[in-house]
C-alpha cells in the first residue's frame, strides 16, 4: 500500500474500454452523459454520491468519497469498446431497451459518436449469440496483438492519458484451470496454438494487463483468475478486480444472509428463481454458459454462512438456484426467493423475497465504480488482486490462501477502510469504547 503523497493525481483523460457494448455497457455509458449534463442522478455509485466517516463520531467529518480520493472526473472519462454487432452505442441502446427513447434522445450524439471495434469472439465460448462484427486472426495470439493495437490506437486517438478496461460481455461457457493457465509463459505458448482453454476474455484481460492497464471482469467467467494473468499483472502493476457484478439477486442474498446469520437463525432451504429476457439470459438459456453463473450464484451462501462453524444451523442447506428465460420481460429481470428458517426450539418459519429489479439498472454504476477505484488503485501503485473492490463482485477474487468475503458489510468496511488507509486516516473499528470508558 503507498501513502498519500504517493498517489498520482488524476489529470487528463480516463479511457475506460467496454468489452461488450450491449445493456450493461450502453446504460453505463448513457448513464455518464445524463449524469454530465444534469439531467440524471448518479443513483447506486458509491463513488458519486457516497460518504466516508473520518474520525471518531463526534467529530463530524464524513465528506463524499470523490473529495476525499483523488478519482477521475466524470467529465474526463472516455468511452471506448468492442462489440459483434455494428451498431453505434445509440442504436445498440435502443435494441437493448433499458432506457427510455426519450432519454435516449437528448444525448444521440454522444452516444452515436461511440462506435464498437471488431470483436474477439469464438461462439464456441457464447453458443447462442454470433454477430458479423467480428476479428480474423492466423491464431489467438494473433488476436490479441490486434486488441493490444486497438488499445494504442484509442489511446493515442483521443489523447487519453490512462485506460481501465471492463469485460461487460455475456458469460462464457464454464470453464476449469487447466495446465495452460499456470504461468505466462505456458499461457502464451496456449495463444499460439489457439489453446482450446483460452476464451475470447482471456484474449482481452491479457491484452489490457500486458499494456499496464487495470481490468474488471463482470461476468462470471475464468478470465483474469488464472496463475498466468496475475502472474503478469504483477510484472505490469496492473490492478484486477472480479467476478461477476453483483446486482439482483445475489445482491440481496449478500444483504440477508448475513442478518439471519448474525442472529444465528438456522436455514434449512434457499430457492431461488430469476426470469429475464434481455441478451444475458438469451446466453444463459445455454447449459453450459448457465453452470459458469449457477457457480458464481451459489458460492455466496456457503462462505457466509460457513457450515463447518455451524453445523447445526446449516450444514444442510438446500440451495438451489434457477434462472428461466423469457424474452417478454427484457432487462427488467425478476427474482424470487424461498427461504425455509429454523428458529428458537426448532420452530420453522419463511421469508419470501420477490425482487423485480433492472439488471443493467442496477449493473450500470458498478461498472463506473469499479472502473474508477481500479484506476486510482492504478495510480496508488496497487496492482495484483484488488480484494477491496470485493463489495461489487458476486465470486470476488481473492489470494488462494484465504476464502473469499461476501459478507457485503464486511466488504464495505474494507473498502472504506482502504481508502482512509490510502489517505493516511485512522481505520474504522467500530468499537467505540472511547465514549463510555
Amino acid at each position: 500500500m503507498t501513502s498519500p503523497a504517493q498517489i498520482a493525481p488524476a489529470r487528463g483523460k480516463l479511457g475506460v474500454l467496454l468489452v461488450g457494448l450491449g445493456a450493461v455497457a450502453t446504460t453505463t455509458i448513457a448513464g455518464v452523459f445524463a449524469i454530465r449534463k444534469g439531467i440524471a442522478l448518479p443513483i447506486g455509485s458509491l463513488t458519486q454520491m457516497g460518504t466516508i466517516r473520518l474520525g471518531k463520531r463526534t467529530e463530524g467529518r464524513s465528506p463524499k468519497i470523490k473529495d476525499f480520493v483523488p478519482l477521475a472526473d466524470l467529465a474526463d472519462i472516455v468511452f471506448g469498446g468492442w462489440d459483434i454487432f455494428e451498431e453505434d452505442s445509440y442504436a445498440a441502446a435502443r435494441t437493448a431497451g433499458v432506457l427510455e427513447t426519450s432519454q435516449l434522445d437528448r444525448i444521440r450524439g454522444e452516444l452515436e459518436a461511440i462506435r464498437p471495434m471488431p470483436a474477439v469472439f469464438d461462439q464456441r465460448y457464447v453458443k447462442r449469440l454470433q454477430g458479423p462484427n467480428v476479428k480474423r486472426g492466423k491464431n489467438k495470439r494473433d488476436l490479441a496483438e490486434q486488441v493490444i493495437a486497438d488499445i494504442r490506437a484509442f489511446k493515442e486517438t483521443h489523447g487519453c492519458d490512462r485506460l481501465v478496461m471492463v469485460w461487460t460481455g455475456s458469460t462464457e461457457v464454464y470453464m476449469k484451470e487447466t495446465a495452460v493457465h499456470a504461468s505466462l509463459a505456458s499461457f502464451e505458448k496456449g495463444l499460439e496454438q489457439s489453446d482450446d482453454a483460452i476464451p475470447s476474455s482471456m484474449v482481452y484481460a491479457y491484452a489490457a494487463l500486458r499494456e499496464g492497464i487495470p481490468f474488471a471482469n463482470a461476468a462470471p467467467n475464468l478470465t483474469a483468475d488464472i496463475p498466468a494473468m496475475l502472474e503478469l499483472a504483477a510484472r505490469t502493476g496492473s490492478p484486477v478486480a472480479g467476478n461477476d457484478m453483483k446486482t439482483g439477486q445475489t445482491l440481496i442474498k449478500t444483504i440477508i444472509a448475513p442478518g439471519l446469520k448474525a442472529r444465528l437463525l438456522g436455514v434449512r432451504g434457499w430457492y431461488s428463481t430469476n426470469i429475464l429476457g434481455n441478451r444475458d439470459g438469451e446466453v444463459l438459456d445455454d447449459p453450459e454458459s448457465f453452470k459458469t453463473k449457477e457457480e458464481s450464484k451459489k458460492s455466496a451462501l456457503d462462505y457466509i454462512f460457513q457450515p463447518h462453524l455451524y453445523p447445526e444451523l446449516y450444514k444442510d442447506l438446500c440451495h438451489v438456484v434457477r434462472i428461466n428465460y423469457y424474452p417478454p420481460r427484457g432487462d427488467n429481470k425478476e427474482g424470487w426467493d424461498n427461504i425455509d428458517l429454523i428458529g428458537w426450539l426448532g420452530y420453522p418459519m419463511q421469508l419470501k423475497i420477490n425482487f423485480l429489479c433492472r439488471d443493467s439498472i442496477l449493473a450500470a454504476p458498478i461498472v463506473l465504480d469499479s472502473a474508477l477505484f481500479l484506476d486510482l488503485a492504478k495510480r496508488a501503485g496497487m496492482s495484483c488482486i484488488q480484494e477491496w473492490l470485493s463489495f461489487y463482485f458476486k465470486a470476488p477474487m481473492h489470494a488462494p490462501e484465504v476464502y473469499p468475503e461476501h459478507d457485503l458489510f464486511i466488504q464495505l468496511m474494507k473498502l472504506k477502510n482502504t481508502l482512509r488507509h490510502m489517505q493516511g486516516e485512522e481505520l474504522i473499528t467500530h468499537l467505540g469504547r472511547e465514549y463510555y470508558d
